[in-house]
């Protein structure tokens, strides 16, 4: 193992902390000046109820946060501001729900005029279909009750369905080889370096989401926003995530080599950058030199990829930009599917999938002209 290095590039400006996962606030609102944040699901209650009972209805508030992942709340907010602001500039009452006003705004998203810009792009149908499913939830915690199969709403959205549905943009998947070039553009002799390669080759072997990855503690009920921990046993490593649907374990087995083995990778970040506690993977701080406190933010994984891939060459055929747009975080997970040559239950298991269709869609590139039924036909 290289000398870990006291020199570094100037910070990455990347690099950030995770943000608060709480994004509620305060149930009590006006319909003309919403928040950009998440309702409380028990308005006034404290108002009502005893003093010995109000941190009961505290620590409530914090278990519906915790129903819904951050990710999906600070989206969820996103959209919610997204749709008052637009009700403002109509001059129009978000609530109570009306399902003619929210039928003109999924119209205004399709058009590209919701935001209020002449240059505003449409939304996808996808982002429309997150931003209904954001005003329905945020009117369900206010109490009230959004009817999206109202003809107001579900009529235009099969149009916009129709008009303007495209075929999902699925991540490339980043097979073996492409990985080990990525993890030699990764300099061993720096802290960062070390991390990046361990989360790299974790993430794939585990077939992890990004948020997998960064939600990982060194052990058991070490952190409150910790989606998991690991234990490294002579084997391999065994991760135990928290996912949508309950608790799961993900084995990780040893590689062939050192140089390509996630536990080794996950062995030697631990023991330099001096982790006995707490969130796995962290902020490089100090020029490089020292590791923060603070827990990476799902997107780094994201980024890292990215960085990594158009850095080691991957997919060189295409634009700089075309690269750009085909990695990301997914593209460790689908890579896994892709390239694992084993029976398709394991690779549904390692992945957490309740179905193998689900499973079938990650093999992206695996499967791909593997039966050719052309020839199979006689021509």
């Amino acid at each position: 193992m290289a000398q870990i290095s006291e020199q570094n590039p100037e910070n990455d400006p990347l690099e950030a902390s995770a943000p608060p996962d709480s994004t509620a606030v305060s149930g009590d609102v006006s319909a003309t000046e919403m928040p950009a944040g998440l309702p409380s699901p028990l308005p006034e209650i404290n108002a009502g109820v005893p003093a010995h009972l109000r941190d009961l209805t505290d620590r409530a508030r914090g278990y519906v946060e915790a129903a819904s992942s951050a990710n999906t709340r600070r989206a969820y907010a996103s959209d919610w501001k997204h749709f008052t602001a637009w009700c403002r500039r109509q001059n129009l009452s978000p609530l109570p729900p009306d399902p003619e006003v929210v039928g003109l705004y999924i119209t205004a998203c399709a058009s590209g005029i919701a935001s209020g810009t002449r240059s505003g792009k449409p939304n996808s149908v996808s982002t429309i279909e997150r931003r209904l499913a954001a005003i329905g939830w945020n009117c369900t915690q206010r109490g009230m009750t959004l009817d999206r199969k109202d003809r107001a709403i579900a009529t235009v959205m099969a149009g916009i369905r129709n008009t303007h549905a495209a075929p999902p943009r699925q991540k490339e998947a980043l097979l073996p080889e492409d990985l080990i070039a990525m993890l030699e553009t990764l300099d061993r002799g720096t802290l960062r370096g070390l991390r990046d390669r361990a989360m790299l080759l974790i993430g794939f072997a585990g077939g992890l989401r990004r948020s997998e990855i960064t939600g990982l503690d060194l052990g058991r009920d070490q952190t409150e926003d910790g989606r998991g921990w690991i234990e490294i046993l002579d084997k391999g490593l065994l991760i135990t995530l928290r996912g949508k649907t309950g608790w799961r374990e993900v084995e990780v087995g040893r590689g062939s080599s050192d140089a390509t083995c996630p536990v080794v990778a996950i062995e030697t970040w631990i023991k330099f950058a001096k982790l006995a506690k707490g969130p796995l993977f962290r902020r490089v701080t100090g020029q490089g030199k020292n590791v923060g406190p603070d827990r990476l933010n799902d997107q780094e994984v994201a980024r890292l990829v990215k960085r990594a891939a158009l850095d080691a060459g991957v997919r060189g055929d295409l634009s700089e930009a075309d690269r750009e747009k085909l990695f990301g975080g997914h593209s460790l997970r689908a890579g896994l599917a892709s390239s694992a040559e084993v029976d398709e239950r394991y690779v549904q298991k390692q992945l957490g999938h309740a179905s193998a269709d689900m499973t079938r869609k990650y093999q992206r590139r695996r499967d791909r002209f593997r039966v050719n039924l052309t020839k199979a036909a006689g021509l």
